[in-house]
């Protein structure tokens, strides 16, 4: 059977907090706590005020890839006028369907979501899978980028 790709909706919505879990944990996390109740609720509300979209790639009922693309503000600057960014997330494929253009095909179809939304650039903090993915699509390392952890 092909691969078909649809944008997530209420009725795959545990089947995605479970393979983002799953993600999570194949990127090395080792937190025990219960994500699924924040996962659901971030969802729920940024899928329902449109700063969150996610499209699947599935093979017949089973989702056997995953994106995400969440919307934000921040002020604008002279790379991004109006001051809208994308964070992607939430890149998965199934280990049995990797190497096939999946992850590919869902990365155009978010960041085309986010120049509809009129966003100025996309970012992304990528495992070492990824990289490859993302450089060959396009996207640049920016050294300028740091991170402060507020919370243990």
């Amino acid at each position: 059977m092909a691969v078909q790709y649809r944008k997530l909706t209420e009725t795959e919505l545990e089947a995605f907090i479970e393979i983002r879990i799953r993600q999570l944990r194949e990127e090395g996390a080792a937190q025990e706590l219960d994500l699924k109740p924040a996962l659901r609720d971030y969802c729920n509300r940024h899928m329902a005020d449109g700063t969150f979209v996610s499209w699947l790639a599935a093979d017949g009922e089973r989702i056997v890839g995953t994106s995400g693309m969440s919307f934000v503000e921040r002020p604008p600057h002279f790379g991004c006028p109006n001051g809208k960014m994308g964070l992607l997330s939430s890149m998965f494929t199934a280990r049995d369907y990797r190497r096939q253009g999946i992850a590919k095909e869902l990365l155009s179809r978010v960041v085309n979501e986010a120049r509809d939304y009129g966003c100025g650039d996309v970012q992304i903090t990528a495992s070492d899978m990824g990289v490859l993915l993302y450089t060959n699509f396009g996207f640049v390392k920016n050294g300028n980028f740091m991170q402060y952890k507020i919370s243990g």
